[in-house]
């Protein structure tokens, strides 16, 4: 499919994040009807060529937009993924987040959070506050359920802030939490994703107990962007 506007909206992937980078990339491009409602996405091999990544990690970004209802995808001769008309319907008393709201929101997260981390691995940490920081990331790994998981994450986000002596800092990055969680109560529990968090949470604790304060901001920044790519690329 060649168009402009395909070309301006699909780039080759760079870095660690290829995986949410294909969601960002094309549940952004269906969203601004860039890939229209009851039109097929370009073939498998076109997309994966288009953002120089395998056809495995194309699948699975296929899989999660799948998952957001933002398409669906038939086998055979004459199948193919077709774009979905929007399925959810917020209530009339509740406004959707604006996409200025959404990116305000990520911005302020991309300074706080990783800021964070960072003063906390400068912090000369307490057993207590040690503890803490361990047992929050082995909630996250022992959750049930994603309600559970997705609030042990937040938790653990939390506990990061608070080590750092700040009542400032922990309150500004508890209202971030907040409002993150609900945006990902909106998208679906991808467990692709999920793999990518929990290697980045253990890596953050790690940093932060070892006092690796430059190795804790940047884990916790790239954990921050590929939260925001999922968010931008799945939330309708």
């Amino acid at each position: 499919m060649d168009s402009p506007l395909v070309d301006a909206a699909l780039h080759p992937v760079r870095g660690q994040m290829a995986f949410e980078s294909c969601v960002e990339q094309l549940g952004s491009a269906i969203q601004l009807g860039i890939f229209r409602v009851g039109t097929k996405l370009p073939g498998e091999r076109e997309l994966a060529e288009r953002l120089n990544v395998s056809r495995a990690t194309l699948r699975e970004a296929i899989s999660a937009l799948r998952a957001a209802g933002l398409v669906s995808t038939t086998r055979g001769r004459g199948g193919g993924t077709v774009v979905e008309p929007p399925a959810r319907v917020w209530p009339a008393d509740q406004n959707p987040p604006r996409r200025a709201e959404v990116d305000g929101l990520i911005i302020f997260r991309s300074v706080i959070e990783p800021g964070a981390a960072h003063r906390a691995a400068l912090t000369d940490l307490t057993a207590e506050q040690r503890e803490l920081l361990q047992t929050s990331l082995a909630e996250v790994d022992a959750a049930a359920s994603p309600a559970e998981y997705r609030q042990a994450d937040a938790r653990l986000h939390l506990a990061i802030s608070t080590v750092c002596g700040s009542d400032d800092l922990a309150h500004a990055c508890s209202g971030v939490q907040v409002r993150i969680h609900q945006l990902l109560a909106e998208i679906p529990f991808l467990k692709k994703n999920i793999e990518h968090a929990d290697a980045e949470h253990r890596e953050i604790v790690a940093a932060i107990l070892d006092g690796d304060a430059e190795r804790a901001r940047l884990t916790m920044a790239a954990h921050c962007d590929a939260t925001a790519a999922l968010l931008k690329g799945l939330l309708k």
